[in-house]
């Protein structure tokens, strides 16, 4: 049975694998694969500036994109030899696309020591069954790229601010989670942008950095449409979905409803979790317990929970969660009857409300 890769290896074989490049210990193959791109794009970056210095890179690095060639044409290049330099470097772009991809399994299966082979095979994973990944993974590095969870990305983006010397209010991780998802890639760029125009004696990032540099409003974002919600503050939820259904491609649904999804369920974990402190004797649960049941980054976070929990008795908060799943088929198309992304919105929280 092939190991589970988590979150927390992939980050780990991610530094081992920067520090083994910035030691220029290359391995002849690599193949960067899964499902989250920042991960495989920082590494191939670091191999293109890593192997070779920029004026030897036009007499010995080939890029090529998988939709426009095919495993013959790559293992050909892959058995030219180094003109005037240590490293001949194949870098495949999108090799999910190559055609023919498994014509690559006689040359990985021995490559040459002075060729170093670096395919990006973005979005999925390659069959572990197959000649060429077997060859791959005795012969190369194989690294596994995996999403997040919404937990796992709070901590990366504050690990992430704190590589660039700046930290983060505590908000502001869930409002880039809650507008951006849990892609990486996208909030690593969206950072890089803001970072590059915030003053320099700047040390820390605000909700309000976010809404100028970024272009997600403080007032109208999923993380503020969630929190009305919770708080059943009808006006402010029907107010912040009316924006946001009159900017659909901005506020996709689906995201919106997935938002909603993990509060309510953290809601629903923590009422379970007083239940039965209660059912032991015990006054509530303790504090440390719940933070890590609930993945919480900060006891911040739990004072709201703990705020908003008489308000949503877990009968009406398995009822939402059933909600959330109608919602999610009808952000898909399924039996939306038509309806706008912002009409179904307003529905959804409108029957929210009525529980």
């Amino acid at each position: 049975m092939a190991e589970k890769i988590t979150f927390a290896s992939c980050e780990a074989n991610f530094h081992k694998l920067m520090g083994e490049i910035k030691a220029r210990k290359f391995a002849p193959i690599y193949l960067l694969q899964g499902e989250e791109l920042y991960f495989i794009d920082a590494l191939c970056d670091a191999l293109v500036n890593g192997i070779m210095d920029e004026s030897m890179r036009s007499f010995n690095q080939i890029v090529v994109y998988g939709n426009d060639s095919d495993g013959g044409t790559i293992a050909s290049y892959c058995r030219q030899l180094p003109m005037m330099g240590e490293y001949e470097t194949i870098i495949v772009r999108e090799a999910q696309q190559l055609d023919k991809i498994e014509l690559l399994s006689g040359y990985t299966s021995s490559p040459q020591s002075s060729t170093i082979l670096v395919l990006c095979y973005k979005g999925k994973a390659m069959d572990r069954r197959t000649p060429l990944y077997k060859s791959i993974k005795t012969n190369g590095v194989v690294f596994d790229s995996v999403s997040p969870r919404d937990y796992e990305a709070e901590r990366w983006i504050s690990g992430f601010a704190s590589t660039k010397g700046l930290k983060l209010d505590s908000a502001c991780g869930k409002i880039l989670i809650a507008q951006l998802g849990m892609d990486i890639s996208k909030i690593s760029n969206e950072l890089e942008k803001m970072i590059v125009s915030l003053p320099k004696d700047r040390n820390t990032i605000t909700a309000e950095d976010i809404e100028n540099y970024i272009g997600i409003s403080r007032q109208f974002n999923n993380y503020e449409l969630s929190n009305a919600v919770l708080d059943r503050n009808l006006e402010k939820a029907l107010t912040i979905a009316q924006y946001m259904g009159e900017n659909p491609k901005s506020y996709p649904l689906l995201l919106s409803v997935r938002v909603l999804y993990d509060s309510f369920r953290q809601l629903f974990t923590y009422n379970y979790m007083c239940w039965d402190a209660r059912r032991r004797g015990t006054a509530k649960p303790d504090q440390s317990e719940v933070m890590r049941a609930l993945r919480l980054s900060s006891p911040y976070f739990l004072k709201d929970i703990e705020r908003r929990a008489p308000l949503w008795q877990n009968s009406k908060v398995f009822k939402i969660i059933g909600l959330c799943a109608e919602y999610d088929a009808k952000s898909k198309g399924i039996d939306d009857g038509g309806a706008s992304n912002g009409e179904l919105l307003r529905e959804f929280i409108l029957k929210i409300m009525m529980l």
